[in-house]
């Protein structure tokens, strides 16, 4: 079993070097961040032109000679010979250049296709059909996303930061599961690049490989592997090849540059902007949902939590009005990172000690993908905040449920665990062994008080939209219903058009949720990081609108789930450090 890993990770670690994103500063053609409103300052704003004969004002091309210039590219060519019938419309874009955009004879109005023109130069700039035209985040503008974190320099030295404690030798190298496993979570950069780069049809089908990997592994962990019985040794230190020291080091140096690079040259994209305006309305007494400004008028998809944790922000830093530079986006966004490494920091101390708490936080601080989502300035890292909590409140069916309310109420697709959450260490009491009985009373118990604090802490949390008489089927619509009706080719289902499929996938994943929630599984904080990830995983794996933001979602729980079973340092007692992890179990941890 061990060449398996080594092949694996020889391959990933090629693909690693060469494949890095596309550089921030790479393409000519600025853009705004998706979803930025027209008229801002890239000059987008779409008008008509006065007359298609002659030239308006300052300008060289007539619409007639740009709709000519459009027609003669070979993607419209081809793309009229598919959609008969398609016809121009000729629009003056900013102030020196043209938009041909085409559009099908359907109804709704849909646009098929769209060329875009410099009018000094008469020379076309940007020419999309298909998705592409819709979804202009495919398209690979430079720094649409994250800014300076997608330039090589950056994001290579991250990931080789990141993977280093794992893959250099301590006493002797040997590949292991614990290298291939971190080697597969930097390889989401690969899809990145591709993204970056605007292959979606590769970055899509690659970022599902690796989905599919870790959710095989944490399912292994969870499910297949067994800790050992009471009394059995205790497993040794992780198999790290830099002294805990040097990474409590390594930590503070990259939370200063993650902290100085947002400041200076990162992007708040719509969901930051969102925060911020939710914000705004729950200080003004304003209604959550619906009614929101066209440059974001679908940034009301998320529970109340997302929005009420950006108020001591735009409390502090203010807010214009407009989509400006928003530093309360940024503040709330650094503020998300940094309580993630401090959660992580305790549950590792109290898992194992303090030691494996600096590896947690390195990890965190020291994977591209937690830094892809600081510097979009988007409120996904608030999702692992709520869930690494109710881990370190695993122990308490009262504390865990809040944590686990928040989280759902945050982002609606993490209550899938909530049933993982509510049965875990059923009826046990911290200190009982896991072989302990329990009765009837203890687990009805147990999930009476999960159950009662889950629903009060949700209660409070929704009091806005109850409160403004909101109705269920408006928040619906404007959260979970906008967000499963929506299309989007950076999932293979929106990719490849499989609905059947999709929807196979999605009750399966329902099933993971309950299953695990009540079939036998490894019990221990081990286990149910590694349930937890697994649900998570799955769920996302059947979303129509998946993006990499996504991924610190599950990171920690996958972390977690891989290093828990790991002492500190001076408690080694001569074990082996470059055994598999997910093959030995370890020690019960019924106190969490």
């Amino acid at each position: 079993m061990r060449r398996l890993p080594a092949a694996l990770l020889a391959v990933l670690l090629l693909l690693l070097l060469v494949a890095g994103p596309a550089s921030a500063d790479s393409a000519p053609i600025a853009t705004a961040a998706p979803g930025q409103p027209a008229g801002a300052e890239d000059g987008n704003a779409l008008t008509t032109p006065p007359s298609l004969d002659q030239p308006p004002v300052g300008h060289r091309l007539t619409g007639n000679q740009a709709q000519a210039l459009a027609d003669k590219r070979p993607e419209i060519i081809q793309m009229k010979k598919d959609y008969p019938g398609a016809y121009p419309g000729v629009f003056l874009k900013g102030r020196q250049r043209w938009q041909i955009s085409y559009y099908a004879k359907t109804k709704p109005l849909r646009e098929i296709g769209q060329v875009t023109i410099e009018d000094r130069s008469a020379k076309v700039q940007e020419s999309y059909t298909g998705y592409k035209v819709a979804w202009s985040m495919a398209r690979g503008y430079p720094g649409a996303f994250g800014r300076k974190v997608n330039s090589p320099w950056v994001w290579i030295p991250m990931t080789v930061a990141f993977l280093l404690p794992f893959l250099g030798p301590r006493r002797r190298w040997r590949p292991s599961w614990l290298m291939l496993d971190v080697s597969v979570l930097a390889a989401f950069g690969i899809s990145v690049a591709y993204f970056n780069d605007a292959q979606i049809d590769r970055s899509v089908p690659s970022e599902y490989i690796l989905l599919a990997y870790v959710l095989a592994r944490m399912l292994w962990i969870g499910v297949v592997s067994r800790p050992p019985a009471a009394g059995a040794p205790r497993r040794g230190a992780a198999p790290i090849a830099i002294p805990v020291t040097w990474l409590a080091i390594g930590l503070v140096f990259l939370v200063g540059f993650r902290v100085g690079l947002n400041i200076t040259n990162s992007n708040v994209i719509d969901v930051g902007y969102s925060g911020v305006i939710g914000a705004e309305k729950l200080t003004g007494g304003e209604k959550l949902y619906g009614n929101w400004p066209k440059d974001n008028e679908h940034g009301d998809t998320y529970g109340p939590v997302a929005y009420a944790a950006y108020i001591p922000f735009t409390q502090a830093l203010g807010w214009s009005g407009r989509w400006d530079d928003l530093p309360a986006a940024h503040g709330a966004a650094v503020a998300f990172d940094l309580l993630c490494m401090l959660l992580l920091f305790l549950l590792g101390r109290q898992i194992r000690g303090p030691g494996l708490g600096v590896v947690l936080s390195y990890c965190w601080a020291a994977f591209p993908l937690t830094f892809y989502a600081q510097m979009c300035n988007s409120n996904d890292a608030l999702v692992s905040v709520f869930l690494i909590a109710a881990l370190l409140a695993a122990a308490r069916p009262g504390r865990r449920a809040v944590f686990i309310a928040l989280g759902g109420l945050t982002k609606f697709a993490t209550l899938a665990v909530a049933p993982l959450f509510a049965t875990h260490a059923l009826g046990h009491r911290p200190g009982d062994p896991e072989d302990a009985p329990t009765t009837a009373r203890s687990r009805a118990r147990t999930f009476i008080v999960f159950s009662v604090a889950f629903g009060i802490t949700a209660l409070i949390a929704l009091l806005p939209v109850i409160w403004h008489g909101q109705s269920p089927s408006l928040v619906y619509d404007r959260t979970l219903g906008f967000q499963t009706s929506r299309g989007s080719p950076f999932s293979i289902w929106g990719l490849y058009e499989i609905p059947g499929l999709q929807h196979v996938w999605q009750a399966l994943s329902v099933l993971l949720a309950v299953g695990l929630a009540v079939l036998p599984r490894r019990r221990d904080m081990t286990g149910l990081a590694a349930c937890a990830a697994a649900i998570v995983i799955a769920l996302q794996a059947g979303v129509t609108h998946w993006f990499y933001l996504y991924i610190v979602w599950f990171f920690p729980l996958v972390m977690v789930a891989l290093l828990a079973p790991f002492g500190d340092e001076e408690e080694t007692d001569g074990a082996d450090p470059d055994a598999n992890p997910a093959m030995v179990p370890a020690p019960v941890v019924t106190a969490a």
